[in-house]
């Protein structure tokens, strides 16, 4: 039998340990910030006043989260400093560990000599899905053809490698020079696509100054809107198998692995 003494003071420890326990603070996971990679502007003298084109690229280090409700502040100041044009822009979630191509155009009414993109901070979603089940949206056939007025036409096609249709998706060109400079882009929109029947798509970006050498095109399509649940539901729903055609050669007369495993126990 445990005296009354002994168990008073093992009833106390163990008090102070529940008390020491409870105090200790979780770790919260710190997550890094979207990071801008890389941005480009260009103005041109318009009928309305000046076209203002930009493109950007936004960056999600975190493997494991949505970046959501993102918005892209765009800054012009002529060359006194004084503001000339200001224009919030939405933009799609940032999937998790992967990039956001983006582009938009806007007129000013007066001639800004410098133009800057900002955003705000994300909000942050844990995913799903694990990272790999998010798969790129397969592009094929792309053919950008310079016009004669100096702007490019791009077209090509936008694959689905989920057993579900998407029910629209952004489609995002990305312009490069020979240095892998980014010089400029243009969005549009697919609907409906569905698995082995990828629509074609048609995009033209403008509003590149004269000179302007493009030497290659980044094309990227994703789901469309401020948070990633049409990318979520997408991933949920399986991705299609990419082995699905019947196999044409004869069935083994004996299984190859039956026989090895009967001559190893011999």
């Amino acid at each position: 039998m445990i005296p009354r003494s002994r168990t008073a003071s093992l009833l106390a420890l163990g008090a102070i340990c529940l008390t020491g326990c409870a105090s200790e603070e979780q770790p919260v996971q710190k997550l890094k910030p979207l990071a801008l990679k890389e941005q480009v502007s260009h103005i041109v003298k318009s009928a309305d006043g000046y076209a203002v084109t930009w493109a950007g690229v936004l960056s999600n280090a975190n493997p494991w989260h949505f970046g959501e409700h993102v918005v892209a502040t765009i800054v012009g100041h002529d060359a006194k400093g004084s503001e000339v044009l200001k224009l919030d822009q939405p933009l799609d979630a940032v999937p998790p560990g992967g990039t956001l191509p983006f582009t938009g155009q806007a007129v000013a009414t007066q001639k800004p000599a410098k133009v800057t993109i900002q955003y705000r901070p994300a909000r942050w979603r844990p995913a799903a899905r694990i990272p790999s089940a998010f798969q790129r949206f397969p592009i094929s056939r792309v053919q950008t053809m310079r016009q004669k007025d100096g702007t490019y036409l791009i077209t090509g096609y936008v694959g689905n490698p989920y057993q579900i249709s998407a029910s629209s998706l952004v489609v995002n060109a990305m312009l490069r020079d020979k240095a892998g400079k980014l010089v400029g882009g243009g969005s549009t929109y697919v609907d409906d696509v569905k698995a082995g029947s990828p629509p074609r798509f048609i995009l033209t970006v403008g509003g590149l100054p004269r000179g302007s050498q493009v030497a290659r095109t980044e094309i990227a399509a994703r789901t469309w809107g401020s948070t990633g649940r049409p990318y979520e539901d997408l991933a949920l729903s399986g991705a299609v198998p990419v082995h699905t055609v019947k196999p044409t050669s004869e069935p083994f007369a004996v299984d190859r692995n039956t026989q090895v495993a009967s001559e190893h126990k011999q």
